[in-house]
């Protein structure tokens, strides 16, 4: 640890995937929620091309430079950090841990946490075994199927070998939701219904993934739950929260998340009857498992009006804004926002002691 006091802590935002702008705000309140006494936090910016840049906190907004002081990690170096000004290189002090507030490709998918194992330094949140997996939709839901968890029905679709309108509605019913296999913030998600639709769909999905998934429609309440890993290994799942997407949606759209204030009421705790939510408990502990995450995933679910329940996906780095299930959540069920960051801090420290590689 570089400093008695206080943990040096580098806040990765924005990055290359079309979430860009969600990682701004969520990174925007974890800076927020850090506690100055107990951390000095060290905040990149990513820029879209994937560019390291040295970024600044300042009147509850995060600096985005496109150019500037362009910061990099040295392999092997256990926190070492560089600052690259005009093409001279000099030290910055070490960083005891690295938070990746980075949604989708190259964040969410085990790029960084991969680049922080090979730099031996600590991460926040999912290794890269668990961010690889739940982020590729088609694979988790290979292993959730053969670990028992119920999800969805679905085709993959790869570009050149799609199948029909014909074929889709034949195996799966209308309507159906298109979506990219990696992405999240319902990106490039599409709701079906006829065969011009689902032409359109292809079209929009392949501009972000060369992997779709064709998912049956499911009619119910959309509920997620949060779960958090301690620093010894026990799972707390949180109290369940539901999605009421505007029916001006149709579904919980990008827009309706981020866009339209009115785009959809957050219900936390939602209103489930005990055993139904002991049941989606259970169910997200062991999804969690069964793909491999480790540290903390939201888990998002659909429960049908006879309460039956199909997993929709797990995110590893889910949202942190001020709008998001996954803090609402916690704060529900007694972890209200600093203590949740203190505490997947001290997990990602006690990994990285426990690690021997």
């Amino acid at each position: 640890m570089t400093n008695a006091a206080r943990l040096r802590i580098a806040v990765l935002f924005g990055g290359r995937s079309s979430e860009h702008e969600v990682s701004v705000m969520s990174a925007t309140n974890v800076m927020a929620a850090l506690d100055p006494e107990k951390y000095d936090a060290v905040p990149v910016y990513i820029t879209r091309e994937g560019r390291w840049l040295a970024s600044s906190f300042s009147d509850g907004a995060l600096a985005r430079p496109d150019s500037g002081t362009e910061l990099c990690l040295t392999a092997g170096g256990q926190g070492r950090l560089l600052a690259i000004d005009a093409g001279a290189a000099r030290d910055l002090p070490p960083v005891d841990i690295v938070f990746p507030v980075l949604h989708g490709l190259n964040g969410e998918d085990g790029s960084v946490q991969g680049l922080a194992q090979a730099a031996r330094v600590p991460l926040v949140g999912c290794g890269i075994l668990g961010s690889a997996v739940a982020l590729d939709k088609d694979i988790a839901k290979q292993l959730l199927l053969q670990a028992g968890v119920p999800v969805a029905r679905s085709l993959t679709v790869i570009e050149d070998s799609a199948p029909s309108f014909a074929e889709v509605k034949a195996a799966l019913g209308l309507p159906v939701f298109v979506k990219p296999a990696r992405h999240g913030s319902s990106v490039g998600v599409s709701k079906v219904s006829d065969e011009a639709g689902y032409a359109a769909a292809l079209d929009l999905g392949f501009r972000h993934d060369d992997k779709l998934l064709v998912e049956e429609f499911i009619k119910g309440r959309e509920i997620e739950l949060a779960v958090l890993e301690a620093p010894e290994g026990g799972l707390f799942v949180s109290r369940p929260g539901e999605i009421a997407p505007a029916e001006s949606h149709g579904f919980y759209s990008y827009d309706a998340k981020y866009v339209d204030a009115d785009g959809a009421k957050i219900i936390v705790p939602a209103q489930l009857p005990a055993e139904v939510e002991e049941r989606l408990k259970d169910l997200a502990a062991q999804a969690f498992r069964a793909t491999g995450c480790d540290a903390m995933a939201r888990v998002d679910f659909f429960v049908t009006e006879d309460f039956g329940i199909r997993l929709n996906e797990l995110n590893t780095i889910p949202g942190f804004t001020n709008i998001s299930m996954y803090p609402k959540a916690m704060a529900a069920s007694g972890v209200d926002y600093p203590t949740l960051i203190d505490r997947l801090v001290a997990h990602g420290l006690a990994r990285a002691k426990r690690q021997t590689f």
